[in-house]
Order: C-alpha cells, then sequence, then structure tokens
C-alpha cells in the first residue's frame, strides 16, 4: 500500500486484525506496518507511538458501543422506558460481544484497561446520556431528582455488574435477564418515589 492510500481507518482496522492474530501483548506497531506493507514511520505519521494507536484503537472499539446507546438518549417517549431499554442495550451489546468473539473481547477490554483517559472518557459520555434520559424524566414528571447528572451517575453504578467488563464472565448465565430485571426494579422504585435519591445519601 503506498503512503498516499494510508489513511487512519486502514491503520486501525489493520491494528485490530493484528491484535486479533497476535495478542495485545505481542502486537507492536512494526506488525500493523507490515501486515499493511509500508513503513512503521508511515504508520507513526497518523500516530506518534504506540499508545496512541492503541488508545485510538480502544476508542473506536468504545464507540461502537456508546453510539447506538446515544440514539436511544436522544428518543422522545418515555423516559423511563428508554432508560430501562438503553440498560438493556447496553448489556446486550457487551454480552454479545463476549458470545461472538471472547477472546477479542478479553484483548480489547485489556487494551481499554491500558487507555484509562479514553475509559473515562467513555464513561464520562455513558452518563452524559443517562443524564440526558433523567432529565427528561424529571421535565415529563415521571422521575423525582434535583440533580440529574448525580442520579445518573448513582443508576449507571447501581447497574455496574451488567455492563462493566470485569463482570463479563457472569453474563452468559441462565439467570442474567433475570437479575437484570430484579436490580432494574429496585432502581426504579428509588427513581419514581417521593423521595430524592440525593437525600437518601445524606
Amino acid at each position: 500500500m503506498s503512503d498516499s492510500a494510508l489513511t487512519p481507518d486502514r491503520i486501525l482496522n489493520a491494528a485490530e486484525d493484528v491484535l486479533r492474530r497476535y495478542g495485545p501483548a505481542k502486537a507492536t506497531v512494526v506488525d500493523v506496518a507490515r501486515f499493511l506493507e509500508v513503513s512503521h514511520g508511515s504508520i507513526y505519521r497518523h500516530f506518534p507511538s504506540k499508545a496512541a494507536l492503541r488508545d485510538a484503537v480502544a476508542e473506536r472499539w468504545l464507540h461502537r458501543v456508546s453510539e447506538p446507546l446515544a440514539a436511544i438518549a436522544t428518543e422522545s417517549g418515555s423516559a423511563i422506558e428508554r432508560l430501562h431499554r438503553w440498560f438493556q442495550h447496553l448489556m446486550s451489546l457487551k454480552r454479545q460481544k463476549v458470545l461472538d468473539d471472547p477472546e477479542m473481547f478479553a484483548t480489547y477490554s485489556a487494551i481499554a484497561e491500558e487507555s484509562r483517559d479514553v475509559v473515562q472518557a467513555h464513561v464520562i459520555e455513558l452518563v452524559r446520556q443517562v443524564t440526558q434520559i433523567v432529565e427528561s424524566g424529571v421535565a415529563s414528571g415521571e422521575l423525582t431528582t434535583s440533580d440529574p447528572q448525580q442520579t445518573a451517575r448513582a443508576v449507571f453504578n447501581a447497574m455496574i455488574r451488567f455492563h462493566h467488563p470485569a463482570h463479563a464472565q457472569g453474563w452468559t448465565a441462565p439467570d442474567i435477564d433475570a437479575d437484570f430485571e430484579a436490580v432494574w426494579r429496585l432502581v426504579l422504585a428509588g427513581l419514581v418515589s417521593n423521595t430524592n435519591l440525593n437525600d437518601l445519601a445524606n
């Protein structure tokens, strides 16, 4: 491939293939360059370091999770229904990745663990989406809270078993859907009660 045809997307596609082949511990920028039949210097013109390339791979992977969720967050209609569906879809996306390709999920999780800033930005984006839904619920009278952002963080953390990679081993359990609904009912009870969730913490 000529340097003029080299784009960040092509590099990231190649990086994913290389990671699949060698794993995160052994994959190098040189491997990516060899895969694309270019010099490793050509890669560095787009990504200044191995860490930058891995951050971009992690960001791309996480964006595949956040993008479809953003569509749910911006829909109209019941905030409670959207919030339930948002968390269902988040769990479904993560679980499907484990079922489809557990080794690649482990690879991406390892890379994301190295890319702390990227992961933090991803979590901020997800909490922002939940906040958006909670705010719409407060505006419609469905939900009760004086601090939608804090409530969104609390709900996000309450559902963490169903979306954090540390819990991935349990996502294929036969009772995982029933467990999800049980936790959701508890969360919903707090959201729709007349008692502010923030007051409960004081």
